[in-house]
């Protein structure tokens, strides 16, 4: 009985064991099946052969569009009330359409309008996620697709809405905008960033740990710790793209400063859907439909009484009505 008894229970704890192993087993081969997929994936941009290499602080940083236009390419699915009905053939969204502008090295340039205007597409275009697919597009009076990608991202600091942080200390984290960065360095660019406080009053400091994509800080906290790695970074053209919407006003108006005293003899292409804090940029562009329909200062865009004064309008409206 005893014999018994052991050898059923000893069984029992062996399959137990052999089951929740298979299904370790099973799950990290789907983790290994996710990481070929995305390892064996070939990039969709690729660097002419021909490109020669680019100092981002030879030229100056102007950038320049010419009669850009830029279409994304959508599948489309059939609906509850098609049925049965076959997929219809993919349609293709027209984001850019006939975009020129220049802007000057070391002017601030804010781009603003609604929701689907084509901001964040341009955004994209300037990085070189996507090419251009009629027109051109220069940085410093050379086309991007003929520059090298190593040395575009070394011409750009990008600030993102969503602000990827790994689970590594807040020195380094922030240290990753320019990984030879002294730790002086480092605290001054968060001192700019409006974020060398709040670091101090954690229990490690700089020595935090944020976490998995820095689930431990706040929306603002790991905007204001992007910024600082892009103040780090000190690359000639900043792209701030809604990098201060989760920060509350106080905090924007000293980011801002940050910004001017920082980047004084930097190019700024910032995007933005709170206007008061582009109304002292050296420019303003309002984009609608993928065309920029206005183009000047804050002052003279309201009194124009077009699509940026009725933006004005009803932002200064909402804020009179929360008040």
């Amino acid at each position: 009985m005893v014999i018994v008894s052991a050898l059923t229970f000893r069984i029992l704890h062996g399959a137990r064991d052999l089951a929740l192993a298979l299904v370790d087993v099973v799950q990290h081969v789907g983790h290994i099946e996710d990481t070929l997929r995305v390892i064996g994936l070939r990039p969709t941009i690729a660097d002419d052969p021909a490109s020669v290499a680019f100092d981002p602080w030879g030229d100056p940083s102007s950038v320049e569009l010419r009669r850009v236009a830029f279409t994304y390419g959508i599948s489309r699915t059939p609906s509850e009330s098609d049925g049965d009905a076959a997929p219809r053939p993919p349609f293709r969204a027209e984001t850019l359409r006939d975009l020129t502008v220049r802007i000057p090295a070391g002017q601030k340039v804010a781009v603003v309008g609604p929701s689907g205007a084509g901001k964040s597409t341009l955004v994209a275009l300037l990085q070189r996620l996507y090419d251009v697919q009629d027109g051109e597009l220069l940085i410093s009076n050379h086309a991007v697709a003929a520059i090298r990608q190593d040395d575009l991202r070394a011409a750009l600091a990008v600030v993102p809405q969503e602000i990827t942080l790994f689970h590594r200390t807040i020195l380094e984290n922030i240290r990753f905008g320019r990984p030879d960065a002294t730790e002086e360095e480092i605290h001054a660019a968060a001192r700019a960033a409006n974020c060398h406080d709040f670091i101090l009053s954690l229990p490690d400091g700089y020595g935090t740990l944020v976490g998995e994509r820095g689930t431990k800080l706040s929306g603002g906290q790991r905007q204001r710790i992007g910024i600082a790695r892009a103040f780090l970074k000190d690359s000639p053209i900043l792209i701030p793209d809604e990098a201060t919407s989760a920060l509350d006003t106080e905090s924007e108006l000293k980011i801002q400063r940050s910004l001017v005293q920082r980047m004084a003899n930097r190019t700024v292409i910032a995007v933005a859907h709170r206007l008061s804090t582009v109304a002292a940029f050296d420019r303003i562009l309002v984009m609608q439909d993928g065309r920029i329909v206005e183009d000047g200062i804050a002052p003279d865009l309201r009194r124009r009484g077009g699509l940026f004064a009725r933006m004005w309008r009803l932002q200064a409206e909402g804020l009179s009505a929360a008040e």
